[in-house]
């Protein structure tokens, strides 16, 4: 006879069986393949603590510290350990109670059982004032971190600045976390590989009052932070902040060049700011204060700004037409002023005269011979032909294309080609009636201060340029970058430079020339004027080298709705750089006392003005 309790005790085992088995599940998933209730555990004793390398130093072309670290710290908080009286921490930090609160939810979206910023770049000052209470904040650590500092508050636009990442950066790369910090402009930027190091690991032993205790596994577990590569670059901080000194209260750029090597000795962009307002935790608030200025300070004119050139650009024309043969250095033009306006001097008998007194009409007659050469008799067929090879040749002095700089967001600025001109009125349908006033600089181009301070460094140079840079070399190596030692020929006869710096030293040394106020006793300076025509006063621009033969320097200056011209402003500014420079003094006190504290600039915003184009 079958025992009454028989079924009931394979019921009771059943059970039993079907309950272990769901504890061993249980268990396996929360011991294998769920790691939070691991992670926490490690937590409670272990804390990895991210070791960030000091950033690379960066240093002027004689060795002058221009940007270097200075210790911070960082106050992290993993929100599920937080035991804390809040009221207590918010006193101690000198935050608000809706401050904290902002800040833990923040950081509780981020993940809870991960570490993240609470409190970011606190000075040694700051915590030294509160270190010895950490011990009551458990789940709260501090964190080093380094901040950059510059000695001289010069050089903004190049050297950049460090910001904490965004999404999209940790998104692109995985070296990135929430928290990091990464180059968002200038040099800081483009050799931010270099300059940011390797990041290393520490995992420390904590008690139970969040204190460190000592290594994990005696530091087996840990690695080390490599520090960034510094970088040697070609500016010179006293030209620099001379520069710039010129440039206050003034809106535009300077860019000088050592015509030779490419080296950028020093580039400002105005009006510039102190680059130590976007370190730190005032980073963002001065950061907005700079965005709203309706001046544009962080605008890096130097390289973003596309100008209409002046008649600067009367000096790429003539070497183009030269090396075409459309004419020859003795040929003359009227000074019609029918044709396209210009000021009171005689008409120029050859391309040199033409250079010095820069002159509009002669100027248009050239542009004509480029453009229509003859090669068709239809002009319609004819000034396309024309214009190629004009737009061939812009192209090898460096126009209408992004000058390869190791700086990022460089423009291009405009060459109008045949493409450009089809799209607007249509194939077949315009000629050089239609696009003379590119002939003066004006029109349809537009060129980057960089690419005027090149052309000067072509003529400079009897015919080439090395591409501009502001690295010599970067980390222990003495690592370069080739492309920055590369010779780019234009194809220009030497015999045809030479005259047009015959024609630039004319302008500034000889009688009737547009520049006398860039002539500098005892060097021999070459250069030419430029009044651009834009919204409200014309744009004052000048282009130079110096000396006229072994050139060791070439400038050029963009002044913006400064009345007066080329020969005003810019011109007088670009020789009191040259003389800093070259004589590492400037003799000229009185002279240069005029022109440092001269403000010529119209004042924003600009209302429109009617005027015609000028030399």
């Amino acid at each position: 006879m079958r025992n009454q309790y028989q079924d009931r005790s394979s019921v009771i085992r059943l059970i039993f069986i079907i309950v272990g088995l769901i504890f061993i599940v249980r268990l396996s998933v929360l011991q294998i393949f769920d790691g939070t209730y691991r992670e926490l555990a490690d937590q409670q004793a272990l804390r990895n603590v991210t070791q960030y390398p000091a950033r690379g130093l960066i240093y002027d072309r004689d060795g002058e510290l221009l940007v270097h670290n200075e210790a911070v710290y960082d106050l992290m908080v993993i929100p599920k350990m937080v035991k804390i009286d809040t009221a207590h921490f918010c006193e101690v930090m000198g935050i608000s109670r809706e401050e904290f609160d902002a800040r833990m939810n923040k950081a509780c979206r981020y993940s809870t059982y991960t570490p993240s910023i609470f409190m970011k770049q606190v000075s040694k000052e700051e915590y030294g004032s509160w270190q010895n209470q950490m011990y009551r904040f458990h789940g709260f650590f501090v964190q080093q971190r380094t901040l950059r500092i510059y000695d001289k508050p010069i050089a903004a636009h190049v050297l950049g600045y460090v910001g904490e990442v965004d999404q999209n950066e940790t998104e692109s790369d995985s070296y990135y976390r929430q928290g990091d910090y990464i180059g968002k402009s200038g040099l800081e930027k483009s050799y931010e590989t270099v300059l940011r190091g390797v990041k290393g690991k520490k995992i420390m032993h904590v008690d139970v009052h969040n204190r460190e205790i000592g290594p994990y596994l005696g530091g087996a577990k840990d690695t080390m932070a490599v520090e960034g590569g510094n970088l040697y670059t070609t500016l010179d901080a006293e030209l620099q902040e001379y520069a710039e000194s010129l440039m206050a209260n003034k809106r535009g750029c300077i860019v000088a060049i050592e015509p030779s090597t490419g080296e950028v000795l020093t580039m400002v962009s105005a009006p510039c700011y102190d680059p130590n307002l976007l370190v730190g935790r005032v980073r963002g608030e001065n950061y907005i204060k700079l965005l709203q200025d309706i001046s544009k300070p962080l605008f890096n004119r130097a390289l973003q700004a596309q100008y209409p050139p002046g008649s600067i650009f009367k000096v790429a024309q003539a070497m183009t037409a030269l090396n075409i043969g459309v004419i020859t250095a003795e040929s003359g033009f009227p000074c019609n002023k029918s044709l396209v306006g210009c000021h009171n001097h005689p008409s120029a008998s050859c391309v040199q005269d033409a250079i010095k007194m820069s002159c509009n009409p002669y100027f248009y007659f050239v542009y004509r011979r480029v453009i229509q050469q003859g090669k068709y008799k239809n002009i319609y067929r004819d000034s396309p032909y024309g214009l190629a090879m004009w737009h061939d040749y812009m192209q090898r002095f460096g126009f209408g294309m992004r000058l390869p700089i190791d700086l990022p967001s460089v423009m291009s600025g405009n060459i109008p080609d045949t493409n450009y001109y089809n799209r607007w009125y249509g194939p077949g349908k315009w000629a050089f009636s239609t696009i003379y006033s590119n002939s003066i600089g004006q029109g349809e181009v537009e060129v980057v201060p960089l690419q005027m301070a090149n052309l000067a460094c072509i003529v400079a140079n009897r015919g080439y340029y090395i591409t501009p840079h502001l690295v010599r070399y970067y980390g222990p190596d003495s690592t370069r970058n080739e492309e920055f030692y590369t010779r780019h020929e234009t194809g220009i006869d030497p015999k045809h430079i030479e005259v047009v710096a015959a024609g630039m030293y004319g302008a500034v040394h000889g009688a009737g020339g547009t520049a006398h106020k860039a002539d500098i006793p005892d060097i021999e300076v070459c250069g030419k004027t430029g009044t651009a025509q834009n919204i409200g006063d014309d744009h004052s621009v000048f282009i130079s080298f110096a000396p006229r033969n072994n050139p060791k320097i070439a400038v050029a200056v963009y002044v913006e709705n400064a009345r007066g011209g080329g020969g005003s402003w810019a011109a007088p500014i670009a020789s009191l750089v040259i003389e800093k420079y070259i004589r590492g003094e400037v003799k000229r006190k009185d002279f240069e006392r005029m022109y440092r504290e001269a403000a010529p600039c119209q004042k924003l915003p600009l209302a429109r003005t009617g005027k015609k184009k000028k030399k």
